[in-house]
């Protein structure tokens, strides 16, 4: 027999997806120091909007809740799409679409004027992986698109199980 699940739990799995990849990358930058490129804070975009669809939806009326579940999709393809292009940077199989992601031009003829063209925050460059797990080459970008991917397929199941217009 198929089990039914409820869309709350849905949303509920959506808000906390969400906040644990927000909460990992905000390790890894302020616990492990490591600095964050472009593209991975362009990354963090959708796992914020998830956040947000997952709570808005079980305050809604069940048809409307069940359509703002349905926006994950996109959303979680976004975040799909952001890793994979972030991953072909690292891979070198393309350059990154983000001017930050580059060397800074720094221009002028003195030395005041060079600094005065400098960034005031380092950048780092998108194409330099970071890995999380020594002797592991598989960097944050990677994991973070499987994470997406795995993600997806639990909405994906959740709202399979879900019956139409069952309640939150």
């Amino acid at each position: 027999m198929k089990k039914t699940m409820r869309l709350s739990t849905v949303a509920l799995t959506m808000i906390l997806a969400g906040f644990s990849a927000l909460g990992v990358a905000w390790w890894v930058q302020h616990q492990l120091g490591i600095m964050p490129c472009e593209l991975c804070l362009w990354e963090r975009w959708p796992w914020r909007v998830l956040i947000v669809l997952g709570g808005v939806a079980p305050v809604l009326p069940a048809r409307l809740g069940r359509s703002v579940l349905w926006l994950c999709a996109p959303v979680l393809l976004v975040a799909e799409g952001l890793a994979l292009c972030h991953a072909g940077v690292e891979w070198k199989w393309w350059p990154s679409p983000f001017p930050a992601c580059h060397a800074a031009h720094v221009v002028g003829h003195t030395l005041a004027e060079r600094w005065a063209s400098m960034p005031l925050v380092p950048s780092k460059p998108c194409d330099a992986p970071t890995y999380l797990l020594p002797g592991v080459p598989v960097s944050m970008a990677v994991m973070g698109g499987v994470f997406a991917f795995a993600v997806f397929v639990v909405w994906g199941v959740g709202m399979a199980r879900s019956k139409k217009i069952r309640r939150f």
